[in-house]
């Protein structure tokens, strides 16, 4: 009796351990990134035989992208214009990859972005480190995190400790007493969370996750070494302006402040008495925020705002429009800069800057940078990805790039992205009961 009672048993443990191995070892699916932004909505597609491990590069099967729509200063106002645009993002880029997209990886610069910082701590014993070890720290560092009214969105190992030992990159097979973790969570508001998760279904899409723009923005355009040495990205999108602060090869600090390039825009449809689409387009052809010379006797003509037809165009001098623009750039990176000094982001004394994003294409957005920051300056977009297009390999293309290389590089983060998208966090990483097969097999797929 004992022996067939136990049978049942013993054939779904293996039945289990041949599922969580099948799911572990499965290959990866596709991948669609969509950064929606205040500007464009841009969706990016990589299927499983695009990553090239050996020069850590990618290859896109399928870009699309759109003017935004129901979206102003990083958030959500028009949920069906939003999820229209994602819809119609996402199919440019299907018919261009020939491929059916299920899910997608939205990334964001709105929803309050904050980060914070936790620790955890276990006794080991006699023996050399393993994955359990770092799942029981794991989970005793999320035992700590509060976030009344705000969801997680990374959960990122920052460094771990091994006998009060700091900056171990990789502790396993190591020998201590003890094992220690610091985890960085960024979060995001649990409205805002939830409003992104109602427009990607409103485009009959599943959400697998959300990710911080300036984090992935990072990833795509800093190299290892600014890791390594300490880099701040500063991500200048239309709604707000970010940033991601690295030291050590890992993610340290995150900031953004609710301003961005379509609030300069906004400036000059106010100080010359024009539209938003001539502002946009002056702005392009001949915004500058650093003076340049006979801008007093270089003439532009910008249309006049409403639909007179007897209204002749607007007349002003070049410098007028640097008059407008500098301040409004200036006054966005001051602010930045202050939010990184006051919340004590441990920016290392080297550390250089890398812009991106839309707006850091105006000219003199370095200059102003360089100035402010008093740092090294240089500009930065997606690398790593050959193939693009000349029309999405610039900038404002960084953070849809980078949810690529998050999916196909990491780096590892301790709670998985669909884990933090579900409705509660789970705050068990591994069952203690199940067969270490089955043990290695769920680390793997959450983990790796």
């Amino acid at each position: 009796m004992l022996k067939t009672a136990a049978r049942p048993k013993a054939e779904a443990a293996k039945k289990d351990s041949r599922e969580g191995l099948k799911a572990a070892l499965a290959p990866p699916k596709v991948v669609a990134a969509v950064d929606l932004g205040a500007s464009k909505v841009a969706c990016f597609i990589m299927k499983p035989d695009g990553v090239r491990r050996g020069d850590r590069t990618l290859t896109t099967c399928g870009v699309g992208y759109v003017q935004s729509r129901g979206v102003r200063g990083g958030a959500i106002v028009d949920l069906d214009e939003a999820s229209a645009a994602i819809a119609q993002a996402v199919e440019r880029a299907e018919n261009v990859a020939g491929v059916n997209v299920q899910g997608v990886t939205i990334s964001t610069a709105g929803g309050q972005l904050t980060s914070s910082r936790v620790q955890g701590r276990v006794s080991i014993g006699a023996r050399p480190i393993a994955d359990n070890d770092l799942v029981r720290a794991i989970q005793n560092a999320l035992a700590q995190i509060k976030l009344p009214g705000r969801r997680a969105i990374h959960i990122v190992p920052i460094a771990w400790a091994v006998d009060g030992q700091g900056g171990v990159r990789d502790p396993r097979a190591m020998f201590g007493k003890t094992l220690g973790v610091e985890l960085l969570v960024v979060s995001v508001a649990e409205t805002v969370f939830n409003t992104l998760g109602a427009c990607v279904e409103r485009a009959h899409l599943q959400l697998e996750g959300v990710v911080a723009a300036p984090f992935v923005s990072a990833l795509a355009a800093l190299e290892e070494d600014e890791m390594d040495l300490g880099s701040v990205c500063i991500d200048m999108g239309g709604g707000s302006t970010s940033a991601s602060v690295f030291r050590g090869g890992s993610l340290v600090h995150v900031e953004t402040v609710p301003v961005g390039g379509h609030h300069v825009t906004q400036d000059i449809a106010r100080g010359l008495s024009t539209s938003i689409a001539g502002a946009e387009r002056i702005k392009t052809l001949h915004g500058s925020a650093i003076a340049s010379a006979n801008e007093d006797r270089e003439m532009i003509e910008a249309p006049p705002r409403g639909d007179d037809p007897g209204a002749g165009p607007v007349v002003a001098p070049r410098s007028l429009l640097k008059g407008i623009i500098a301040p409004r750039v200036e006054e966005t990176l001051e602010l930045l800069r202050d939010r990184l000094k006051s919340a004590g982001a441990p920016i290392e004394p080297g550390a250089g800057l890398v812009l991106t994003g839309g707006a850091s294409q105006l000219a003199g957005v370095r200059e102003v940078a360089v100035r402010v920051f008093d740092r090294p300056v240089r500009l930065g977009r997606p690398r790593r990805v050959p193939h693009l297009a000349d029309a999405a390999s610039g900038p404002a293309f960084t953070a849809a790039a980078g949810i690529l290389h998050r999916a196909a590089f990491g780096p590892r983060e301790a709670v998985s992205p669909k884990q933090l998208a579900s409705s509660k966090l789970r705050r068990e990483p591994l069952d203690p009961r199940a067969n270490p097969v089955a043990k290695a097999a769920a680390w793997l797929r959450d983990n790796l």
